[in-house]
């Protein structure tokens, strides 16, 4: 690799690999609304200082370039005068092959300079499946992989996201992990970088680490110690200096009509999983479905306002044409305003060729008059609902609380308003669970096709069925439980296809889709390990691991031969299944609970024996408070509305066309 200049494009030694690689638009940069600064702007402060951040979404760009969160933190940091932020994706194996050969590191798309010339790289997992790209990424940038090799002048590796709420098992990767909302912690964290550059960076990168850590909202593994007992299980982690604290607070963002982001979405040139302008329309769900992370890790809800909303999507459209807009959240029509909110953007928009849409729908917060608002334009695609479980007993157990007479009520307004097929997500595996649980969703989509076809009086009703495996997740109330194996998850997804496609006079209008138990115990391994687990992902990693998230990539068989190599190595009796199919205790010490979510253990515990005794637990929004222990241990509050006001600016555009149309025509 030739010497060059810190920040310098990369680009004349990049254009000549792109016509050897599948699609190289993806390397390209230039989309409207990205950003390119200078990268001696300078900056607000009077010696000029400059904080670079490097933005990765540890995924191919197709995946990568619409994701929200990463889209909200670069334009957060970008709107600062002396912050740089760009963003870099996981390069295909073709591109990654062709960079080693030629000698070049991995590079930001917005202006292709070198990662490793920036001073943090953020990186934001929504996916435990996605570890392996980041060493990819560390490699290529010349990074050390491992943190405890880095020195004075090397990236400070941040993680966030979903996937850093256990923090442990990627500690001998990354520096520091920030948990929570990013959107006020990558100021506070560029602040403070700020800080200790215009110092004259005093004690290296250990101190900036240290100052990190010291803010008590940054986790930082180097810090703190952690030991294990004879049998495997952690029995401390403890911080090792002082002003460290015990445990890590997540950060939340209280009020997002102040944070009205993405301003000016990117607009990606090449295809994306999701064409379409979205706007979040609120944070955080208090439904307490207890297999559910991000609703756990969310809390409390915070709506943004109908008027908040309004101005998003009017401005959001003008900067990137689109022609859709989804709704976002983790349950759309939950909203307290949502029917208001559909209306007005539907009347403003009718006559147009805008769509709406709510990516998340429960089925008792489901009703045909949203629905019809939703189409109003002529977009009929299928409905979605995720009933997750295929028996009332296993819902009670998940606190999914939709009965079957719910969703069968739902799918007929569906199907007698026009609608030809809807989509119903299970999940397999779940604690408690049986082969009649599951057999029973063969029972409901049966049941579905009938009541579609009696309801519209037509043959061509579908239904698709479509199975996930249930993965134990950190900060839920089935954090302790015991993971279903693959082989066992397998039988049980066979049973089902079987008694799906043994009914001849229905089972052919039911679509069958489903993922074997292999990935589950990957992630599952990765989700609920330790700091030892990063041994098998480095393994995994050096025999070949890419894209575990992709099944064209992943490889169960190579997980497992790492896995058994790393722990035969060590000092403990632990394997796949100690972290995956083995049951904790209460008293045990979990590797995430150096990580305060808000939520208190005790009472996770007791919602694990409610789900037991398939006792089910109301939504705290619409009834008393449970005692998470979030809003005072966050010292925050549930926002919800209504606010009584009306989805402003009023003007109907597809009737303001419509009528330029008739005096033009006269």
């Amino acid at each position: 690799m030739h010497t060059r200049t810190a920040g310098a494009s990369l680009f004349p030694d990049l254009e000549p690999l792109l016509e050897q690689v599948s699609k190289p638009i993806q390397y390209v940069g230039g989309e409207l609304n990205s950003t390119v600064k200078d990268w001696n702007c300078g900056g607000a402060s009077a010696d000029g200082v400059t904080v670079r951040w490097a933005l990765m979404y540890p995924d191919a760009y197709e995946v990568g370039v619409p994701n929200q969160g990463s889209m909200i933190l670069y334009e957060v940091l970008n709107e600062r005068p002396d912050v740089l932020a760009e963003r870099t994706y996981a390069v295909w194996p073709d591109m990654e092959a062709l960079m080693r050969e030629h000698g070049v590191p991995q590079f930001t798309v917005d202006a292709h300079r070198s990662v490793g010339d920036f001073d943090v790289l953020g990186v934001s997992f929504s996916t435990e499946l996605g570890y392996t790209n980041l060493l990819t990424a560390l490699d290529l940038a010349g990074i050390p992989l491992h943190a405890r090799d880095r020195v004075d002048g090397d990236t400070i590796v941040i993680a966030g996201g979903h996937a850093a709420f256990n923090p442990e098992t990627l500690a001998d990767f990354v520096d520091a992990a920030i948990i929570g909302d990013g959107e006020e912690a990558v100021l506070m964290v560029s602040d403070l970088i700020a800080t200790w550059k215009s110092e004259g960076m005093p004690g290296g990168r250990r101190e900036l680490l240290l100052r990190l850590a010291k803010t008590g909202g940054v986790y930082v593994p180097e810090f703190y110690s952690v030991t294990y007992l004879a049998d495997g299980r952690i029995q401390r982690i403890a911080p090792t200096e002082p002003g460290v604290p015990w445990r890590v607070s997540k950060h939340t963002v209280m009020d997002l009509d102040a944070w009205p982001y993405p301003k000016q979405p990117l607009v990606p040139l090449a295809e994306s999983v999701h064409e379409r302008m979205s706007v979040e329309i609120f944070r955080g769900c208090t439904r307490g479905c207890r297999f559910c992370q991000a609703g756990m890790i969310t809390r409390p809800v915070r709506e943004r306002s109908i008027t908040g909303i309004g101005e998003m999507v009017e401005k959001g459209l003008a900067a990137t044409g689109f022609e859709e807009v989804g709704l976002l959240s983790l349950s759309s029509a939950d909203h307290t305003e949502i029917a208001d909110i559909t209306k007005g953007l539907a009347d403003r928009y009718e006559g147009t060729n805008t769509g709406l849409s709510l990516p998340s729908t429960r089925v008792d917060a489901f009703n045909i008059d949203l629905a019809n608002e939703l189409t109003r334009n002529g977009r009929r695609s299928g409905l979605t609902f995720a009933p997750e479980g295929g028996s009332e007993r296993i819902r009670k157990v998940i606190n999914k609380m939709v009965t079957e007479d719910d969703l069968i009520k739902t799918v007929s307004a569906a199907y007698g308003a026009g609608w030809r097929n809807v989509k119903l997500y299970f999940m397999c595996g779940l604690p408690t669970e049986t082969d009649e649980d599951v057999l029973q969703i063969a029972e409901l989509a049966k049941r579905v096709i009938e009541t579609g076809r009696q309801v519209s009086g037509r043959k061509d009703i579908r239904c698709t069925v479509s199975i996930g495996g249930f993965v134990p997740k950190p900060h839920t109330p089935f954090q302790w439980v015991g993971q279903l194996s693959s082989d066992e998850t397998d039988a049980r997804l066979e049973k089902l296809r079987d008694a799906i496609r043994s009914d001849r006079r229905l089972g052919s209008s039911i679509g069958f889709r489903y993922h074997d138990g292999k990935p589950g115990i990957v992630e599952g391994l990765l989700s609920r390990g330790d700091r030892r687990v990063g041994a098998v992902i480095e393994q995994v990693w050096r025999d070949g691991g890419r894209f575990d998230g992709w099944s064209e990539h992943f490889s169960y068989d190579l997980w497992m031969s790492a896995a058994e190599k790393a722990f035969s190595t060590m000092e403990w009796p632990i394997d796949v299944d100690w972290y995956t199919t083995r049951e904790r205790e209460e008293s045990e010490v979990l590797p995430w609970d150096v990580v305060d979510s808000g939520l208190d253990k005790e009472w996770l515990w007791q919602d694990w024996l409610d789900a037991l005794d398939e006792t089910e637990v109301d939504d705290c929004r619409w009834t008393p408070c449970f005692d998470c222990g979030v809003c005072p241990q966050m010292n925050t509050e549930i926002e919800i509305g209504p606010t009584g006001k009306v989805l402003l600016p009023l003007t109907v555009l597809g009737a303001g066309k419509a009528a330029m149309a008739e005096r033009t025509h006269a």
